[in-house]
């Protein structure tokens, strides 16, 4: 009897949400891939279509599940948020480029700790390099080094000269790196915060519209009592002139029933 082979069900490709490797190595490390990311997350908080995310696992090509870089922080334009109530595709467990109009990320950020190694970094360059990003970005907190790469009209990468005062065509954000000093400044001029100094700045805003909606019922408490004592004093005015009425009647009728001479 002949055997009719059965045709093989094509493995499903998984692709996992973590690489197994830590957000960041340190404090200095994990604070400046906050303040960048939730700092962009705030810029572009009105715009439906720009994707910002920390740590998430970029694939770019379907069926390959060992290509992937997990950049820092990267800014997807043309895509969708994701947040807790969207649907599926825009909760994102990871960034699979295929189902995301095939737009990589234009925009990505590392932050070097001491444990990123020279080969490390030069792969991670090379990977944004051919798979489509932008703009490329380098800080290294420890020893306050920034540099950036934009792509060129060639299709490559390039080395953007003078890094350290350098406005970013795709954010509008301004690098500046003065001695030990980096600063992100947003398009209004204002410079990335902090979390801290968010939150501050949310408590110090809360109680100014607090403090002005005393204000302004003070206001509307005020002007309702001069509203009531215009209204006494027309009350009293009415009042008086009625008696000024009655007094007259009174004075034309007791001339008339005064006798004549």
């Amino acid at each position: 009897m002949v055997t009719t082979p059965q045709p093989t069900q094509p493995t499903k490709v998984i692709y996992p949400d973590s690489d197994g490797n830590p957000m960041a190595e340190n404090t200095r490390q994990f604070r400046w891939i906050v303040v960048i990311k939730e700092n962009l997350e705030i810029l572009f908080d009105d715009d439906p279509n720009v994707f910002v995310a920390g740590d998430l696992l970029w694939y770019p090509m379907e069926g390959n599940n060992k290509l992937r870089q997990a950049p820092d922080i990267m800014v997807a334009f043309g895509r969708p948020k994701g947040v807790p109530e969207a649907s599926p595709q825009e909760n994102r467990g990871s960034y699979k480029q295929w189902e995301e109009g095939n737009i990589p990320p234009q925009v990505v950020f590392e932050i070097l700790s001491p444990g990123n190694r020279l080969k490390e970094m030069v792969k991670k360059q090379q990977f944004y390099d051919r798979y489509g990003v932008e703009e490329y970005y380098i800080f290294d907190p420890d020893r306050f080094d920034f540099h950036g790469w934009i792509r060129n009209q060639t299709g490559s990468l390039e080395l953007i000269e003078q890094a350290e005062n350098w406005t970013s065509p795709r954010l509008g954000i301004r690098f500046e790196l003065i001695e030990e000093q980096f600063t992100i400044y947003r398009p209004d001029g204002q410079r990335f915060l902090t979390p801290t100094e968010l939150a501050k700045l949310a408590e110090q805003q809360r109680q100014e519209a607090q403090q002005q909606r005393q204000e302004a019922q003070q206001q509307r408490l005020e002007a309702q009592q001069q509203r009531q004592e215009a209204q006494q004093q027309h009350q009293r005015a009415e009042l008086a002139e009625a008696r000024l009425r009655e007094l007259e009647a009174r004075l034309q009728q007791l001339e008339g029933d005064r006798p004549s001479p």
